[in-house]
């Protein structure tokens, strides 16, 4: 197929729309308190303080929650604060592990580099002694072959080619027939549940999605991007998980 031309290109919010329709109906953390602390030593002091809104080290914002499982919590914080940054966090109230993305869109376009840049970390929850593997990058997806549908009017395949790029092509939808390969990152949060987070070239859009690829095949997300009219916007997603299949390398491994 040949390679879309650039005037056909959709912009972020108009492949985002609607993007949300299968996602999981969002939880409400009214009162609870948490503190993660990160790798690198930094603490993250999260108060909930109703269904939207949450004071995360003394400065309020909206947040949108999530239980991915029945123990846990997907939750992004689509900075009110701070123009252009978002803050994920994923953790869970039983391992008391958790992880957490920043999603920062740069000033600038630079030559060969996403316009969003994305930073991650692993944590601990003050509610209990960690359990089970810290989470960090894994390699895990590479060759598998997976296809999304996150609405009636969206349906994507991704391919994971690497540790560092995965191919996607929209099979249904206003991208039908683009596709590219961009970045990517994939860390193992618990058996079964992964972030997944890519980082476009073409478009100045990031993501962040946690797979539950166990017994739901359901995948929860959001992106923070520049719309076509030059804006930030943040746009919350999810969906099924249909897998395809896998293959393995005979001879080199991908990177």
């Amino acid at each position: 197929m040949p390679e879309a031309p650039e005037e056909q290109w959709r912009t972020y919010d108009e492949f985002a729309a609607g993007i949300a329709t299968y996602r999981l109906p969002n939880a409400d953390l009214s009162g609870r308190e948490l503190t993660v602390t990160l790798d690198d030593g930094a603490t993250l002091a999260l108060r909930f303080e109703d269904a939207e809104t949450v004071t995360c080290n003394g400065i309020k914002d909206p947040y949108d929650a999530v239980a991915v499982r029945e123990d846990v919590f997907f939750v992004n914080l689509p900075h009110a604060s701070v123009e252009g940054e978002a803050l994920t966090v994923v953790f869970s109230t039983t391992t008391h592990r958790a992880l957490a993305v920043r999603s920062v869109i740069g000033t600038e376009d630079v030559e060969g580099l996403p316009r969003v840049s994305q930073t991650f970390w692993s944590g601990t929850t003050d509610a209990g002694a960690p359990t089970g593997e810290q989470p960090g990058p894994s390699r895990d997806l590479i060759g598998k072959r997976n296809v999304y549908r996150y609405s009636p009017e969206h349906l994507y395949e991704h391919v994971y080619v690497s540790s560092q790029r995965y191919a996607w092509q929209c099979l249904e939808g206003v991208q039908r027939g683009h596709g590219d390969m961009d970045l990517s990152t994939v860390w193992k949060f618990q058996d079964g549940l992964y972030l997944f987070c890519f980082r476009e070239f073409r478009i100045a859009v990031a993501s962040v999605w946690l797979h539950d690829l166990g017994y739901a095949l359901k995948t929860t997300g959001v992106f923070l991007g520049i719309t076509g009219d030059g804006r930030s916007e943040h746009s919350r997603a999810g969906g099924h998980i249909y897998p395809l299949g896998a293959v393995s390398y005979p001879d080199a491994q991908p990177v």
